[in-house]
């Protein structure tokens, strides 16, 4: 690391250097809430990884700093004074401001059919999101990760048993996450384009076998089930072909629409309720992206197909997104 890249990025540490050294031991706890959220992102870190890394290692700050240099680079300038700028309140920098008008101008990716398909059961597919040479880019770093190869089924369950792939850095693994169509399509959701990209994991979902019986990931929410369920988007971006039946991703169709009234009907343990009766399997192509509002009840399905499902998740969010101060 360059001293000018130190000097930058000791000149974004608005509360990083604290909620490194809280994590660690060496300072007061620190939470982990959306400037803590943002920051990491901008860094182009994993929340597990950096978690995992702090917990195990326990670096000081400088030490911290070094490591992110080293996996991740230096981070964006322009991102560094877009966060400066929401933690102040002020209006973005010129720069970020240019970019967010430049997506706002694009043509819209997702057509009136298809936002009427996302208001009526909440999840849409932007096709093609990434190119096949893109998705094919990643799927082999997914192989390379995990230990396995495309024809050798056996190796396709030597490594754990388990679908996310704490996998965050890499060539072309940035290609959606950068990517102005899918900035447009999450901006076509959101009503703005003023979102964050969340630097997420990888999946990996072979087929079920005598040594991986039912894996998959049971129906759930990633938010907090306290009503009212405020707006959020997630994603996954296909990296294969991938089957209805292939651990596509299941979810809940129309269910943002009535969980608050639910939730009220289900008041002990709503996450509890068998809910298969009301699932789908939404499958799609390599390259296509699925983006879904965070009210529907989702998962991993099992895959019962011969080949493995090949994910990466994709997600951008604003800042500004209420949260639910109470688990349930």
């Amino acid at each position: 690391m360059t001293m000018a890249d130190r000097t930058l990025t000791r000149e974004w540490m608005r509360g990083l250097r604290a909620w490194v050294d809280g994590t660690t031991g060496r300072g007061p706890h620190q939470p982990l809430d959306m400037a803590a959220r943002v920051r990491l992102d901008i860094l182009g870190l994993g929340l597990g990884q950096t978690l995992g890394h702090l917990h195990h290692h326990r670096p000081d700050y400088d030490s911290f700093e070094a490591w992110v240099a080293e996996i991740a680079g230096p981070p964006d300038p322009d991102a560094i004074a877009r966060y400066h700028a929401w933690l102040d309140g002020a209006p973005p920098p010129e720069a970020t401001q240019h970019r967010f008008d430049a997506i706002a101008a694009m043509p819209d990716v997702l057509s009136p059919a298809e936002i009427r398909h996302w208001d009526e059961h909440g999840y849409v597919i932007l096709r093609q999101a990434v190119s096949a040479d893109e998705a094919a880019a990643m799927a082999s770093i997914v192989y390379e990760t995990v230990g396995a190869r495309p024809d050798d089924p056996a190796s396709w369950y030597a490594g754990e048993n388990t679908i996310m792939i704490e996998r965050f850095q890499g060539p072309g693994l940035d290609a959606a996450r950068k990517s102005p169509r899918v900035h447009k399509a999450f901006a076509q959701l959101w009503g703005t384009p003023d979102l964050w990209t969340i630097i997420d994991r990888l999946g990996f979902n072979p087929p079920v076998a005598h040594v991986a019986p039912g894996l998959g990931i049971r129906r759930h929410w990633d938010v907090s089930l306290v009503p009212p369920i405020p707006f959020a988007t997630q994603a996954i971006l296909y990296l294969t072909d991938t089957a209805p039946d292939q651990g596509a991703l299941e979810l809940a169709p129309g269910f943002h629409r009535r969980i608050d009234a639910w939730l009220a009907e289900h008041p002990d343990d709503p996450r509890a309720v068998d809910l298969s009766g009301e699932t789908i399997f939404v499958g799609g192509a390599a390259g296509d992206l699925v983006i879904w509002h965070q009210a529907l009840p989702h998962g991993a399905s099992p895959n019962c197909n011969r080949v493995p499902r090949l994910v990466q998740y994709v997600n951008m969010y604003s800042a500004d997104m209420v949260h639910a101060e109470e688990w349930r």
